[in-house]
């Protein structure tokens, strides 16, 4: 690897396509803000409904995700060598929510999806759309990691949907992106394959459903990075600039 973060960051964004990287302030005032530039004007302090709904919705994740408890039982992958349950990570009032397959090795370890490897470059395919991580939520479809990676198993899939749907339904999101084949089947409830089903856009839970291909695979398959930006490029255009609701 360079010694030049810059460099390489800025390398990353010419293998995607991207013919120059703006800073674009109004995208960047409203990302951070997390006002949008219409927020009605009615209150003489608007940071403090801003804060009231974000706590609502922390608050509505934490009860989730105590419900569901360290050392969930539910299905056989607390038998089968995982270390941890690993929730979600985010902003609980995001515009743009990424949903996986399950946590990896890494995940595991840490208790947070999407930090190994292909995390990294999720983190810079949101950057690449001018958002930080911290605006998006990012989740899997399981919350365990399945033994030497392999797919969740139906029964497994069963017991933990349930609580990526509430999620869901508490974030609200306006785009979901479904990384990689697993997630998008999951919840299309399709057997179509990534490559049929990439490429399009589905009404999902009252927001846009975008499948794309899962960064684990753009590490093996580099000349794909093209086609996720093209979706990444259309999720900018879904959001409107705004990164959250608040």
């Amino acid at each position: 690897m360079s010694q030049d973060p810059l460099r390489d960051h800025l390398d990353y964004f010419q293998e995607l396509g991207v013919e120059g990287v703006h800073p674009e302030p109004l995208w960047r005032a409203r990302a951070t803000s997390g006002r949008a530039s219409n927020a009605p004007q009615e209150t003489a302090d608007p940071v403090i409904p801003v804060a009231a709904v974000r706590a609502a919705g922390a608050d509505t994740l934490a009860i989730i995700k105590a419900e569901i408890g360290p050392d969930c039982s539910r299905c056989k992958l607390h038998t089968l060598g995982r270390k941890q349950v690993v929730f979600g990570v985010g902003n609980p009032n995001a515009d743009l929510m990424f949903v996986g397959e399950a946590p990896g090795a890494d995940e595991d370890v840490q208790g947070e999806p999407f930090v190994g490897r292909a995390g990294q470059l999720l983190t810079k395919i949101i950057e690449a759309i001018n958002l930080r991580r911290d605006d998006v939520y990012i989740a899997n479809v399981i919350k365990c990691r399945p033994p030497q990676n392999r797919n969740p198993e139906p029964d497994e899939v069963e017991q933990c949907e349930p609580f990526l749907f509430r999620q869901i339904d508490v974030i609200k999101p306006k785009v979901i992106v479904a990384l990689g084949k697993f997630a998008a089947q999951c919840l299309l409830k399709t057997t179509d394959p990534i490559t049929r089903i990439r490429g399009r856009e589905y009404r999902y839970r009252d927001a846009i459903l975008i499948p794309t291909y899962h960064p684990a695979y753009l590490l093996r398959n580099p000349s794909s990075k093209r086609e996720v930006w093209e979706d990444m490029k259309r999720v900018r255009e879904l959001l409107g600039g705004a990164a959250s609701h608040t």
